[in-house]
C-alpha cells in the first residue's frame, strides 16, 4: 500500500496495518496536493483550535499541525487512532506536542464537543466518511455559535446538495438549513484515484463560512420543522405538504403556498415560518 506521507521514512511499515473499512465509509486520501488544498480552505483567524473528523492516517492532519495552535483529531477507528498516536507522531515529532496535537478515539456524532473543546471558537475540517456526512453537517449546525468555518470532502452529490441554489433539483433540507447560517461554496471535485481504495463516485470539497448575522428572524425550531415537512413531500405545493400545521383558510390563499419547496430561498422560508407561526397563534 503506498504511503501518503512525504515525511515518513522508507522503513516505516506500520501504515500498512491500517486498512480502510467499508462499514466506516473509509477511503483514505493519498494525494498530498489535494490534502494541502483542503487544509488551506480554512482561512479565518478568530479561532485557535481545529477539530479534524476522521483523520485516518493523517494525510490532511500534517498540513494542519503548526498552522493552528491546537489540532484535535477524532476518529472511531482503533487502528487509525493507534497509527496516529505512534507512527504519525514519530514522523512529525519535531512539530507535535501534547499541547498542540491531540488524538481522540470518539464518535463525533455522539461526542460532547463543548465539554472536550471548551466554549472558544473552533473550525471543523475533514475527509468525512460518506455514510455519515449529512449527519455530521446537521450536528455541526447545532454548534454554529462556536464554528465560524467548516470545510472538507464529501461525496460529490452531497457536497453539491449542500451548496445548491433554489430551483435546483438537488436543493433540499440540507441546502436550506446549512445556508440559513453559512455561506456555502463548492470548491473543487476530486477523482476516485486520489484515494485508497478508490470510491465508486467522485468527491467534492466545500467550504461553509458562517454569516455575520446567523440568527434567524423567526423561531428556529419552527423553521427547521417547516423546512423538513415541506421537503418531505417536495413534489407537492406548500399548501398540500404543510397540512400538518392546520393552516387557516385565509393563510392558504397566500401566493407562497402555491409554490413548491425547491422554489423558496432561505429568506422566503423564514418569511413562511413567521406566517405559519403567527397563524397558529391567532387561530388556536
Amino acid at each position: 500500500m503506498p504511503k501518503p506521507f512525504k515525511k515518513y521514512k522508507k522503513s516505516d511499515s506500520s501504515s500498512e496495518n491500517v486498512r480502510a473499512k467499508k462499514h466506516l465509509g473509509q477511503h483514505f486520501l493519498k494525494d498530498l496536493d489535494i490534502a494541502k488544498r483542503i487544509a488551506d480552505t480554512l482561512c479565518k483567524t478568530d479561532y485557535e483550535t481545529v477539530l479534524e473528523i476522521g483523520p485516518g492516517m493523517g494525510v490532511l492532519t500534517q498540513f494542519l499541525i503548526g498552522k493552528y495552535q491546537r489540532v484535535i483529531a477524532v476518529d472511531i477507528d482503533k487502528e487509525a487512532i493507534g497509527f496516529m498516536n505512534t507512527t504519525f507522531k514519530v514522523a512529525h515529532e519535531a512539530e507535535v506536542t501534547d499541547e498542540n496535537f491531540v488524538v481522540k478515539e470518539a464518535d463525533f456524532l455522539k461526542m460532547d464537543v463543548l465539554t472536550e473543546l471548551g466554549n472558544s471558537p473552533f473550525a471543523i475540517i475533514g475527509n468525512y466518511p460518506y455514510n455519515i456526512s449529512s449527519q455530521i453537517v446537521f450536528k455541526m449546525l447545532t454548534l454554529r455559535t462556536y464554528v465560524p468555518e467548516f470545510s472538507g470532502m464529501f461525496q460529490k452529490e452531497v457536497a453539491k446538495r449542500i451548496c445548491a441554489e433554489p430551483g435546483s433539483k438537488v436543493y433540499g433540507i440540507l441546502s436550506v438549513l446549512a445556508q440559513a447560517y453559512y455561506d456555502a461554496e463548492y470548491l473543487f471535485t476530486v477523482k476516485p484515484d486520489a484515494f485508497i481504495p478508490p470510491p465508486k463516485v467522485e468527491s467534492g470539497v466545500l467550504k461553509l463560512t458562517r454569516k455575520e448575522n446567523y440568527s434567524l428572524d423567526c423561531d428556529e425550531k419552527w423553521f427547521k420543522d417547516v423546512v423538513k415537512t415541506a421537503f418531505n413531500q417536495r413534489r407537492k405545493t406548500l399548501r398540500n405538504s404543510l397540512k400538518k400545521f392546520d393552516l387557516s383558510t385565509e393563510l392558504k390563499e397566500d401566493v407562497i403556498f402555491a409554490k413548491r419547496p425547491e422554489q423558496l430561498s432561505v429568506s422566503e422560508f423564514v418569511s413562511l415560518t413567521k406566517k405559519i407561526e403567527a397563524d397558529a397563534i391567532s387561530t388556536h
